[in-house]
């Protein structure tokens, strides 16, 4: 930082007259006039100490301080955001028992979640823009306190149909909520170096959400006789319950609305756009399948890990012909389950008809076995997934000004291979140890396949931010218009998981990691070849 600021004070002195109105640390200095000679000889500058002497400088200091309560709420919200885009993993878990759903159809909570961002991608960044951060926060927690509420609604009524709404809509609010936190958050800390910061903590909230969603619904769901929707209600109240917190706080805090777009005279142009440079058109498409694979590894592993045995499904299915042959017990049975409806940790004795149905397919061979780990250790072993992508977007963000998007990119993607070729091809018998806790008191005996799933989230951890950068090298003016289509490709976490779960269903949870595999070749071949710019004739200045 010495250096850099020795340089810019040289290069400040040898313009003499030149006005500077922001500097390479994001910090607002407004009308700094260097009137020096041209004789002077050059000279070291502390420019750092220059800027601390600006009063725009302590008022950013100042506006910081202010700012605490909404800034605080912007951490709320990033958790928000991997907390509610979590949630379709653990849930799909809970439809395929409840409403005996098949790998396919479990997925369809991902789908419904991410296809909102085709939607909704564009028109987010265009309300930022006309009506602000806060109107549009502010749409975004009202609508994601809207699309919970429905969730748990669906399992009042019992509707498959209805929980697809819920994520749907739900979608909805993550786009809008993507599209203006990290924007807010870097206004609220004031720019530069402040607002990097703040956005940096506001990643970890968000990785610290992703990583004990699955964890925190997989506890609550229990055993496998209690998996539905009511179990998981106390996740679905503490999401409705930030949402409505965040509404109220920035509903009566005043926000700064430095970007928000005024009408001008007149508007220039381009003959281009971002969609005319080849490597952007291919960062995007891989941006599409890179959210396939970040959700797509762990979900189907927790589907992979909580369906049934062969062993599971064979004792269930001769356990509810046996209470359907004696209806008195049955009864019995269904009457103390109901009272014991809301009772914390209590298993359901009665055998549900969709659970019968789902567990003959298991016997018939008409559905793939699965390892029938309970729900809460299973979730534990995901939310590891999770928490090593926080691992690698520290040290990612630690390397990432020595080594360069490209190398990030072609390491990870190689990494990535091989793990996943490594998790389809060694055979089941072959099993790991996994630690369910950091004191490593506590183990579940895992196939190692899940072991080299996990360690993806080391490689998917770097991804976005290497392939955002490549894909948007050498567009100059045209980045900033570039970045709705990010937005939009966002979707590929719904669809790309939704195949996989259909690959599952026909030829089983390993070989449905072909899918993971070919789509991570598709990543380092960009990262290799699709992200060289050929289309430098194009002015971007």
């Amino acid at each position: 930082m010495a250096s850099k600021n020795f340089f810019l004070g040289r290069i400040l002195f040898i313009h003499p007259l030149k006005k500077l109105k922001s500097n390479p640390f994001g910090i607002s200095v407004h009308h700094i006039y260097l009137n020096i000679s041209q004789k002077m000889p050059l000279f070291e500058v502390d420019f750092q100490k220059l800027l601390k002497s600006n009063k725009s400088y302590k008022m950013t200091q100042q506006t910081t301080k202010n700012n605490a309560l909404p800034i605080a709420v912007m951490f709320a919200l990033f958790f928000m955001v991997a907390f509610v885009t979590g949630l379709p993993s653990p849930m799909g878990v809970i439809v395929a028992k409840q409403f005996g759903a098949s790998n396919f159809e479990s997925q369809l909570g991902f789908f419904a979640n991410f296809i909102a961002y085709a939607f909704m991608g564009i028109p987010a960044g265009i309300m930022l823009k006309k009506l602000g951060y806060k109107f549009t926060a502010l749409t975004a927690v009202t609508v994601g306190f809207v699309g919970v509420g429905i969730q748990f609604l669906s399992g009042q009524v019992e509707s498959f149909t209805v929980y697809l709404t819920g994520a749907f809509i739900s979608g909805f609010s993550m786009c809008l909520l993507n599209t203006v936190v990290n924007p807010m958050l870097n206004t609220l800390g004031g720019g530069g170096n402040k607002g990097n910061q703040l956005l940096q903590l506001g990643g970890s909230f968000n990785s610290v959400a992703a990583t004990i969603t699955p964890m925190l619904v997989g506890y609550l769901m229990g055993a496998e006789a209690g998996r539905n929707i009511d179990k998981a209600n106390p996740a679905l109240f503490l999401a409705m319950g930030i949402f409505a917190f965040a509404f109220l706080v920035l509903l009566f805090v005043r926000i700064p609305e430095p970007h928000m777009e005024v009408k001008s005279a007149s508007k220039v142009k381009n003959r281009h756009s971002p969609l005319s440079f080849r490597h952007f058109v291919l960062g995007i498409i891989a941006i599409f399948i890179y959210v396939g694979v970040e959700i797509g590894i762990p979900s189907t592993a927790n589907l992979y890990m909580t369906s049934f045995t062969v062993e599971n499904a064979e004792g269930l299915v001769q356990k509810y012909n046996e209470q359907q042959a004696d209806p008195a017990t049955l009864a019995t049975l269904t009457k103390e389950d109901e009272a014991n409806k809301l009772t914390e940790g209590y298993v359901n004795k009665t055998i549900t008809e969709s659970t019968y149905k789902k567990a003959l397919e298991v016997t018939e061979s008409k559905q793939q076995p699965g390892l029938g780990i309970d729900a809460g250790i299973a979730g534990i072993i995901v939310g590891l997934y999770w928490l090593l992508m926080m691992v690698g977007r520290l040290v990612g963000g630690a390397i990432g000004s020595k080594v360069s998007s490209k190398a990030m990119m072609v390491t990870v993607s190689t990494a990535g291979l091989l793990f996943i070729l490594l998790a389809i091809l060694l055979p089941k018998s072959m099993v790991f140890n996994m630690p369910l806790n950091i004191s490593f008191s506590e183990f579940q005996q895992v196939p190692i396949s899940i072991l080299f799933l996990v360690l993806c989230g080391l490689c998917t951890s770097v991804m976005w931010g290497g392939t955002f950068n490549l894909a948007v090298e050498g567009l100059g003016k045209y980045t900033a218009s570039g970045s709705g289509w990010f937005m939009v490709m966002v979707c590929g976490g719904g669809i790309i998981p939704l195949i996989q779960g259909g690959v599952a269903d026909v030829a089983g949870y390993t070989a449905s990691y072909w899918v993971m595999f070919a789509c991570i070749a598709y990543l380092l071949w960009y990262a290799v070849i699709g992200c060289k710019n050929v289309n430098k004739d194009i002015p971007v200045e």
